[in-house]
């Protein structure tokens, strides 16, 4: 009486997990596929954001999302309850081999918990959000495990040796051998397809994508002078960057990147130094130096070599004037005149002009830009920058 109130118990337990696992899947689906969806009711705020959390590339493991690793794991576990009774049915004859199904479930329950409190301080520590659904679901495993275990004969420890125990007669039989190595075989190449084709996972690729030009020592794409795209494109894409900004360099070299294999948009640079030497919103000190930098910036675009020397100041985060002078001249400009223009009044001005203007259109953080109008704060996977572009009217080159 006592294990058919258990499995009642789990059952019900069991299915509520599966519906939920159900709806962090449709929650994964419509964040990585569905660019129309609406936030989730379970994105409140940037702290509980089962969204967010979704986007991340720690919310799969081995290609396959971890809601998806849920359902199995509740239908599996809803299966063991029942396998007394469909063992009785031809294509389930399998089943025969889980004897001590309790024992089993015992032990997942507790193991899928364990994993559920790694991703509970990856969740907190690294991504630094929290699922609500994601959560309710590790209490779920929990109680599983806890219902499960037989306290009266031994608990955990003979759930475990029983596990094993019926493991190794089931094997015994070359049919249930063979069948197992099959399946593992096959769960393998499953899963070795889903983790190198990524065709669950596109934040994944994103996010190889973006650590490319990330960790890219330079950029390869680079024009030297102070067109960067089309001079008559058809529309114009303005960047507002700040040469200490971790992405911003990435970012540089995306556009620089799309300049060559698109046509049709000309990129417009915008220093937005978050400096207080010269930026005038910003109330703490957050990025000193970048402010000499784009001072440095404008004064090369006097000399016509604007993009060389935004590149190299991303590419080697000077610390110092001396450092930025040597990379003037590593690209050949006058480096007298452009130190002269860089602590000119006029140069200095114009940065403020561009910080102002910054201002007028609601950008206050790098890197953002705007296409017609329209504001984008953050750095995009070049897939996604791409499509943003042809849409505005970019075309590919021949």
């Amino acid at each position: 009486m006592e294990k058919v109130i258990k499995k009642i118990f789990i059952f019900i337990i069991a299915f509520v997990g599966f519906l939920t696992t159900i709806k962090l899947a449709m929650i994964y689906y419509d964040v990585n596929f569905n660019e129309y969806a609406l936030p989730s009711f379970c994105s409140v705020n940037d702290f509980i954001d089962c969204d967010g959390i979704a986007k991340t590339t720690e919310s799969q493991f081995l290609g396959v999302p971890l809601a998806y690793w849920g359902m199995f794991f509740y239908l599996f576990v809803i299966v063991l309850l029942f396998a007394s009774k469909l063992k009785n049915i031809i294509i389930f004859k399998f089943l025969e081999v889980f004897k001590n199904p309790l024992d089993y479930i015992a032990l997942l329950g507790i193991f899928s918990f364990c994993i559920s409190m790694m991703l509970l301080f990856l969740s907190l520590l690294e991504i630094k959000k929290i699922c609500v659904l994601c959560a309710f679901t590790y209490v779920l495993n929990l109680l599983i495990g806890l219902i499960a275990i037989d306290y009266k004969n031994g608990g955990l420890v003979k759930a475990f040796k029983q596990s094993v125990t019926d493991f190794l007669d089931a094997i015994k039989n070359k049919v249930y051998l063979i069948a197992f190595v099959v399946v593992i075989l096959l769960a393998s190449g499953a899963l070795t397809y889903t983790y190198a084709s990524e065709v669950f996972t596109p934040q994944v690729t994103q996010h190889r994508e973006l650590m490319g030009f990330m960790n890219a020592k330079s950029n390869k794409y680079t024009v030297k002078g102070n067109i960067l795209g089309d001079k008559d494109g058809k529309f114009t894409v303005y960047i507002y960057t700040d040469y200490n900004c971790p992405f911003c360099g990435a970012y540089s070299r995306m556009f620089h990147k799309a300049a060559k294999e698109l046509k049709g948009f000309r990129v417009v640079h915008v220093n937005l130094p978050l400096d207080t030497d010269c930026n005038k919103y910003l109330k703490n000190p957050f990025h000193q130096g970048s402010c000499t930098m784009a001072r440095y910036a404008i004064a090369a675009e006097k000399q016509e070599r604007l993009w060389a020397m935004d590149s190299k100041l991303f590419e080697f985060q000077p610390t110092s004037e001396q450092q930025i002078l040597d990379i003037a001249k590593s690209i050949k400009l006058d480096v007298d005149k452009l130190k002269q223009d860089a602590h000119s009044e006029e140069v200095f001005n114009e940065l403020l002009r561009q910080i102002d203007d910054a201002h007028s259109k609601m950008v206050d953080a790098t890197p953002s830009m705007i296409i017609n109008g329209k504001v984008t704060v953050g750095i995009k996977p070049y897939s996604e920058l791409v499509k943003i572009l042809e849409d505005a009217g970019a075309t590919r080159r021949k």
